[in-house]
């Protein structure tokens, strides 16, 4: 094998940007699987050149011109842009390669625009690719290791690529570590709901934990396990075999059903300072909450009383919500939410739209045979920015309303105060705050009130939304191109359109037909 000269990209956002927030934290939202492939690929004996795009770098002078091979990494909001980069690298001669939940999630769409495009991906597949190396246009080969791998390289293994990025975070560092694939509860919008849950080694795990505490005198950990602590007591009795009390302090994603007073107490005395649990809906998901059938009120109630009880262990807790659940109607929903917040002051919402990302989830395929997707731009699709899939039970106008109304509740100077005054520690109160006053809060609102201020105003552009048009209207193409900046000329034709319903489309044309079952049965 010939050795080859490789950048690796990692699309932390989709724009650039110059907000204090971001300046702060996206260098600590990186991903871990684009520095993964770093490491394969110099274990093969081949040059990589590593980029965590956080919005700040000018992409012109960064992305390497005299490359071979270049793996991009994306999320869905950074299509757009991933799309870009790659013909701009192809143009100088280099074979791209997209991976990452986008991938995973529009693989017909981004064949188009890649030579390789990797959903689960091992080690295997990623040797496949340094082996051939060749051009496939203008259809993009599509590989699939069928499974999360067994094995992935650790913090130790991946730490030149760790360091480089949290060069780029002036205060607060985060290393990104992985215990666990997959998750065992099966949330019918996410994109784990069918991917099996496997623990990693758990050596590996003591041995990276050990390295960090060698790196940062007080380090911060980031678990980017979908759901933390599935096997609690396997992961606690690692983390207290190889952490001092006190000496690293952690940040999970869980879900309520895990966080029990007893474990709580637990992983307070481990360190853990955030927890993120999903609530997700009033009316749905009891699994996650472990809330069973309770619904509305007694839900609230319950949760509640838990959630306060977790603050009393943790700092910071960023309670996860989604709007415009099928199970959601009226304005019962919204208000059950305000109401969680004022019992829960110190809780930090954090509220996701419905979105239904291609091959993410069984659901989707519903979605799209009842109609029900639209084909806004990836750019949008974020989670906040675009909601495409056509609410259930609200006209686009009153769900605006009421996720206006929610919004302006959550960040309102009350709601700020509030938790500024139940948070206990400094960089809580100061992470409430900036997210409130940042894009997430008041910048929402802002885009969320222009929305509905369109739908009413503008035919169009309502037109779009109830899905009797596919124009896109100007309002979005505008901001595609404004956050692209120059690299929009680098955009291939036709790039900003996708097929909202392709995955149908695919999984239809997989199926044997009905009429050829029945021949072939009848066949001697």
């Amino acid at each position: 094998m010939r050795k080859l000269r490789i950048g690796i990209i990692d699309l932390v956002t989709k724009r650039p940007t110059r907000a204090l927030y971001a300046r702060v934290m996206n260098p600590n939202l990186a991903s871990i699987m684009p520095q993964v492939v770093g490491v394969w690929c110099e274990e093969q004996g081949h040059d990589v050149r590593f980029l965590c795009y956080t919005g700040f770098e000018d992409l012109f002078k960064e992305i390497p011109a005299d490359t071979d091979l270049v793996f991009i990494g994306a999320f869905t909001q950074a299509a757009q842009l991933a799309y870009a980069i790659s013909n701009l690298c192809r143009s100088r001669g280099a074979v791209t390669v997209l991976g990452g939940p986008h991938a995973r999630c529009y693989p017909q769409d981004a064949q188009k625009y890649f030579d390789y495009v990797l959903g689960f991906t091992d080690r295997r597949i990623i040797d496949d690719v340094l082996s051939e190396c060749a051009q496939h246009r203008p259809h993009g080969v599509h590989l699939d290791a069928g499974a999360q791998p067994v094995e992935l390289p650790g913090v130790r293994e991946r730490w030149p690529f760790i360091q480089q990025t949290l060069a780029k975070a002036p205060l607060i560092k985060i290393v990104p570590m992985l215990g666990s694939l997959g998750c065992p509860y099966t949330c019918s919008f996410c994109i784990d709901s069918e991917v099996p849950y496997r623990p990693l080694d758990f050596d590996t795990m003591k041995d990276d934990l050990r390295f960090v505490q060698q790196q940062y005198k007080r380090p911060i950990v980031g678990w980017h396990d979908p759901n933390f602590g599935i096997r609690f007591n396997d992961y606690m009795d690692a983390i207290e075999e190889a952490v001092p009390p006190g000496r690293i302090e952690f940040i999970a994603e869980s879900s309520l059903s895990l966080l029990s007073e007893p474990h709580m107490q637990r992983l307070q005395r481990n360190g853990f300072k955030a927890i993120l649990p999903g609530i997700e809906s009033w009316f749905d998901m009891g699994n996650k909450s472990k809330t069973g059938a309770k619904q509305g009120a007694e839900k609230l109630r319950h949760v509640s009383e838990q959630v306060n009880m977790i603050l009393r262990y943790v700092p910071y807790l960023q309670a996860n919500f989604v709007l415009g659940l099928d199970a959601d109607e009226g304005p019962e929903p919204f208000e059950l939410t305000k109401q969680f917040l004022d019992e829960v002051p110190g809780a930090f919402p954090a509220y996701s739209l419905l979105s239904a990302f291609g091959a993410a989830a069984p659901l989707n395929l519903q979605y799209q045979r009842d109609g029900r997707v639209l084909p806004f731009p990836f750019h949008f699709l974020n989670n906040n920015h675009a909601m495409n899939v056509t609410p259930k039970n609200y006209s686009w106008p009153t769900f605006y309303d009421h996720v206006i109304d929610v919004s302006k509740y959550s960040f309102s100077w009350r709601a700020i105060f509030n938790r500024v005054r139940a948070n206990r520690t400094a960089i809580p109160k100061w992470m409430n705050v900036m997210r409130a006053v940042s894009s997430e809060g008041f910048g929402r609102i802002r885009f969320y009130s222009e929305v509905r201020r369109r739908l009413s105003e503008d035919l169009q552009f309502r037109r779009y939304f109830e899905g009797e048009s596919t124009e896109l209207p100007a309002f979005f193409l505008d901001r595609v191109k404004k956050d692209l900046g120059p690299l929009w000329k680098w955009l291939p034709d036709g790039a900003v359109y996708h097929d909202p319903n392709a995955y149908l489309k695919a999984t239809e044309a997989a199926q044997p037909k009905l009429t050829q079952l029945t021949a072939q049965r009848a066949s001697p």
